[in-house]
């Protein structure tokens, strides 16, 4: 003996469960297509700021190798100096001049050393700006690929989102079309007062499945029937019964 489930219902009935389906199936397509776009501006978004570190970097290297040419010129400035006070020290006529000469070298020597300093500093500086900068690019150029391939999916799935749901509300007018317009405006309510639940609910064990308020006996015998499109007393949906038959199989001996 096996059991099988059959629906015995109100014309009525089926329409408004096909049509609750096509609205779901509606919604769960206007909602991927509205977050396709939100989810390209993200990850666009993401890759500006990308951009815009590699440019920082960039600039920070550029600005680092401008620092170095420039201590490069002070030191040669410096080593010029140097060079025409050395000669001048050999024209001093007194110990004096002499020495000055001398404090003049050693301070110019000074401001070598301090730029030479910098200098290391700076190429220590720009190794890792160097390194990052390499690596930012190939990332990047990675990165726009992704973000095109992403593009091109995103434009494709809405392509495909907006035929099916061009499919699904034709679909759907022809079943609202079938259906009385006061049902039709019934349905709409309910749709605006539960926008994330269902609008027509099985009655399970003599309950509605949406509210589970029990259901009176002389009601779900009424429901029983399918001589009518029935609402649950307690929370205005539409409900409906499905009745098990049992269908004697023979057995294979």
């Amino acid at each position: 003996m096996r059991a099988k489930i059959e629906l015995f219902m109100h014309p009525d009935t089926h329409l408004v469960i096909q049509l609750q389906s096509l609205d779901q199936r509606i919604a769960a397509l206007e909602k991927e297509v509205a977050a396709l776009p939100k989810h390209i501006a993200a990850i666009e978004k993401t890759l500006e700021s990308h951009i815009r570190k590699l440019e920082a970097d960039r600039a920070a290297l550029v600005a680092n190798q401008k620092d170095r040419k420039k201590f490069e010129g002070e030191i040669q400035i410096q080593e010029q100096k140097i060079s025409k006070l050395r000669d001048q020290m050999l024209q001093a006529k007194t110990n004096e001049q002499y020495r000055a000469f001398q404090h003049e070298i050693e301070y110019a020597e000074k401001e070598i050393r301090k730029s030479e300093d910098r200098i290391l500093e700076l190429m220590a500086e720009s190794e890792p700006l160097d390194q990052n900068v390499k690596k930012a690019e190939l990332a990047l150029k990675e990165e726009k690929q992704s973000v095109e391939s992403e593009k091109t999916k995103a434009r494709e799935r809405t392509a495909a989102d907006q035929k099916q749901l061009t499919e699904l509300k034709a679909e759907r007018a022809t079943a609202v079309a079938k259906l009385p317009p006061a049902v039709v405006t019934t349905y709409g309510r309910l749709r605006k007062k539960w926008p994330n639940s269902v609008v027509i609910a099985e009655a399970v064990k003599g309950s509605c499945s949406a509210c589970q308020i029990v259901l009176r006996p002389q009601y779900m015998q009424d429901l029983k029937k399918s001589e009518q499109l029935m609402t649950c007393e307690n929370c205005g949906r539409f409900l409906y019964y499905v009745r098990p038959v049992i269908e004697d199989v023979a057995s294979v001996g």
